[in-house]
């Protein structure tokens, strides 16, 4: 408990820390609760952009709320890749302290319920190689990024990587 304290009050003091270690993504932590969990970045199977035989909503972004206490409404937060493909939550969806939501590719319905947004777009946004994730707050102010590559981050080649536990 002491060493969270620490860190928050170490983190509210400097602004941002950054953080690289082997083997994991480079980070730099923002003083957001709202924090990149993990990317499917590769969708199983061979890659298909087409809307109704494709497989883009295998693609997601897990953004979860580590906040104890405060809720998160996601409306005007936006999610932007290196190569500048934007996605920005349109409507109100509010994550719960703990809740998460899967930002997917393709087609669908939005559900708080099941936690997920479809992206409304069939094209992959994720570089199956390397890439890196920008999470913007409704005012403009960063909450999240991380970078990754398939070689360093992705040890088990499922297209699979965690940030955030």
């Amino acid at each position: 408990m002491r060493i969270r304290i620490t860190v928050a009050a170490s983190l509210a003091a400097a602004g941002a820390l950054t953080l690289t270690t082997a083997g994991s993504a480079h980070a730099t932590e923002y003083a957001s609760v709202l924090k990149i969990k993990g990317i499917q970045y590769d969708a199983p199977g061979s890659d298909s952009n087409n809307c109704t035989t494709g497989n883009t909503r295998a693609e997601y972004l897990t953004l979860k709320n580590y906040s104890r206490t405060g809720t998160v409404n996601l409306r005007g937060y936006k999610v932007r890749d290196a190569a500048g493909h934007t996605f920005t939550f349109p409507s109100n969806h509010y994550l719960e302290p703990g809740d998460y939501v899967k930002l997917r590719g393709g087609r669908g319905t939005d559900s708080d319920a099941n936690n997920v947004v479809y992206r409304q777009n069939c094209n992959f946004m994720w570089n199956n190689d390397r890439d890196t994730i920008y999470v913007y707050k409704s005012n403009g102010s960063r909450a999240d990024v991380h970078s990754y590559t398939k070689s360093a981050n992705d040890p088990d080649r499922n297209g699979y990587i965690s940030f955030h536990g």
